[in-house]
């Protein structure tokens, strides 16, 4: 806005030919259309990955279905039980259900009675979660929506008849939480995937009648941030026409621009093609990989469903947990924690508990967490372990023993006349000194225990360091 009295000065020529070539710029950048990607892992590999996935750091995964209800073993029950005939779980079903009982007789009682999707929101909410992943469908075919191509074999139609996919969308969504969706590509017992590995994989009956139609189907009526594809490992990615899915999920979908994926897509595309990597489960690099990965991980060592016979020695402690978010993300991975409902929708307390807990920590030191990068050293490999990460100007130092002496020696950064170092959690400068062979040695508060602001992992947030 002018001031009352100021007259306006006539554009320069010089003025006006800028304005002129920035038109006609951005006249150009509007008519050149989107790039689209070609069905082959060249041109699909070269899509930038959608930032959100890298910034989010943290999700929470959730294995649910019709193996929560013999809740037994593990997810993988019915394979067990029927596939590969193992005795104790031959056992199991002799001693707990009736003579010809089958594994559609289960269906029924997945009832997800005291299913929450609110309840579930605000948990992974407080856990710190950034994106949430449920199962679609496992291995056993059992859908939790109402596919057009499950007949009889869904959640709408047996169990619950309820779409749980829809409504634990909308829930996050509400909470601004990025929903992810797991598929398995195959099917154990699906007559048309058995007769197509009977014809070692040459027809693709199974993949055009109903692994295609399905996932065409959530992207469409749920609109996923991402798709964590599963299931792939008996055929190669031509058997499952992944490529021409993919190119129609990056150009004419309708989260084209947004969805991430994985790597599981066909024999040997993992660790090689897709979006970012999974590379296997509980995967641990030990140094800094070149491409964006993620650790997917279990609450429960054993199992990614729900099982009753889980022991409390089975469960990984808070202390690991944090650990292994901490080490990931330092390696520029995201960390995705699992936990298994029960068969009618409760998560019980022992999950709620870690899950709670990483969110407690996340509340003080996500700062060094959410959307940082790796810095130029990882990690310090002594007596305190130290993780490093970055930024803008900031580095985190996140250690996971308190050193004796009060005193955390950190040898990486060199310190100038600008540098500065707090702790997160905790008011006020930390006083520091340099020594020529130890490099910086930062004064840890003293504190009585209550005022320690975590019980593991503590973050230093060093400014002014090169």
């Amino acid at each position: 806005m002018r001031a009352p009295g100021m007259r306006s000065r006539p554009a320069g020529p010089a003025l006006l030919l800028l304005l002129v070539f920035l038109g006609a710029a951005e006249s150009v950048r509007r008519a050149q259309p989107p790039r689209r990607y070609t069905p082959d892992w060249p041109s699909l590999d070269s899509r930038p990955l959608p930032a959100w996935f890298d910034e989010a750091k943290f999700g929470v995964f959730i294995h649910w279905g019709v193996f929560s209800v013999p809740a037994w073993g593990s997810e993988w029950f019915w394979w067990h039980w029927q596939g590969e005939g193992r005795p104790q779980y031959q056992r199991f079903m002799r001693d707990n259900y009736p003579p010809g009982f089958s594994y559609a007789d289960f269906g029924p009682q997945f009832t997800a009675r005291f299913f929450h999707p609110e309840e579930w929101a605000d948990l992974f909410q407080a856990a710190g979660a950034k994106y949430v992943v449920l199962t679609t469908k496992h291995h056993e075919g059992f859908t939790n929506w109402p596919s057009p191509v499950s007949w009889n074999w869904n959640s709408k139609d047996v169990g619950p008849h309820r779409d749980l996919v829809g409504e634990l969308g909308t829930a996050l969504r509400k909470r601004n939480i990025r929903y992810g969706l797991y598929h398995s590509l195959l099917e154990w017992f699906h007559p048309l995937y058995l007769l197509d590995k009977k014809n070692g994989f040459k027809t693709q009956h199974f993949v055009s009648a109903k692994t295609m139609p399905e996932l065409y189907d959530l992207v469409n009526s749920y609109k996923p941030d991402l798709i964590w594809s599963d299931g792939e490992w008996e055929c190669p990615d031509t058997y499952w026409n992944s490529t021409n899915f993919l190119s129609w999920l990056y150009n004419d979908s309708p989260v084209k621009d947004e969805v991430v994926v994985n790597d599981r897509w066909g024999q040997n595309c993992s660790c090689h093609h897709g979006g970012y990597y999974n590379c296997e489960d509980k995967f641990k690099p030990q140094s800094l990989p070149d491409h964006k990965w993620e650790m997917c991980t279990s609450i429960d060592k054993f199992s990614w469903g729900y099982r009753r016979d889980m022991a409390m020695s089975d469960v990984t402690e808070e202390s690991e947990i944090i650990s292994e978010l901490v080490q990931t993300v330092s390696l520029g991975g995201n960390y995705l924690l699992n936990i298994g409902p029960t068969k009618d929708g409760l998560i019980v307390p022992i999950f709620q508990e870690r899950l709670l807990a990483v969110g407690k920590w996340l509340s003080i030191n996500g700062e060094a967490i959410y959307a940082s990068k790796p810095w130029r050293v990882q990690w310090a490999k002594n007596t305190t372990s130290v993780w490093y990460t970055s930024k803008g100007s900031a580095v985190y130092a996140i250690f996971l023993h308190w050193p004796d002496n009060g005193v955390l020696n950190l040898e990486s950064p060199i310190t100038t006349s600008t540098t500065k170092i707090t702790m997160l959690g905790i008011q006020g400068d930390l006083k520091w000194s340099t020594d020529p062979d130890k490099g910086l040695l930062i004064s840890l508060p003293q504190l009585p225990p209550s005022a320690v602001p975590a019980e593991f992992a503590w973050t230093i947030k060093l400014t002014g360091v090169k």
